[in-house]
């Protein structure tokens, strides 16, 4: 994998700097919730991209259409996988509640069972992160609500791919956590360099992708037409 090249590809493009600024809009639009399909859809033509060889894989920001009919599904997709999360959290509530009864039992159960129900949240957090990969990937090549649900494809890529799945979301963490210094700049800068972070975790996933097991020589299984 070459890892500088995925935190700095955005910055060879010679649009970077009107492409970054129309990503960093729908960034602002996430807050209402409708710019998340756009950046996933644009996340997922960035890795298509990237599997195909594209010189320089940062998309042009048209059939957004597209984009945002993709981008809405897998955002499905990842609200049913967050369920479980949901449903510990409503648990979690109740045991807090009983905490605060006043009863030392009630207390004692209270707090084992947060800090119980706290590490089961974590542990779904991790696999959703270890399998999010693998999810952009077998979107990528077909984009239908029930992809996200083959559990034995999503395994399969994991297990096969794990150590450059890894390296891609602990990878992708790092830029996360870098874009964060644009509130330094009035917390404006952050809309660009979250969506930088977006890019860099596309270009990660691409080369996962790329660089799959069993795959080489084979021609990219991609359902969309690449868009440069």
């Amino acid at each position: 994998m070459d890892i500088g090249k995925s935190f700095t590809y955005v910055f060879d493009d010679e649009k970077w700097i009107t492409k970054v600024l129309v990503g960093g809009l729908f960034i602002l639009a996430s807050g209402f919730l409708v710019g998340i399909p756009f950046l996933v859809g644009y996340m997922l033509q960035t890795m298509r991209n990237v599997r195909q060889g594209v010189e320089k894989p940062l998309p042009e920001w048209d059939n957004l259409g597209e984009k945002f009919r993709e981008g809405l599904i897998l955002a499905l997709v990842y609200i049913v996988w967050a369920i479980p999360i949901w449903i510990l959290a409503v648990i979690a509530v109740i045991a807090g509640a009983l905490s605060g009864s006043g009863s030392d039992a009630a207390v004692a159960v209270g707090s084992t069972l947060s800090i119980c129900i706290s590490c089961l949240i974590g542990l779904w957090g991790i696999v959703i992160a270890v399998l999010t990969p693998a999810l952009f990937i077998r979107f990528a090549e077909k984009p239908e609500f029930k992809t996200g649900f083959e559990f034995a494809e999503l395994w399969q890529i994991t297990r096969e791919n794990i150590g450059n799945i890894i390296i891609a979301v602990l990878l992708y963490w790092v830029a996360d956590f870098i874009s964060g210094f644009g509130l330094i700049l009035c917390g404006v800068g952050v809309l660009f360099t979250a969506f930088w972070a977006y890019m860099v975790g596309a270009h990660l996933f691409g080369q996962v992708w790329l660089n799959r097991k069993g795959t080489a020589g084979e021609p990219p299984a991609v359902e969309q037409p690449v868009v440069s």
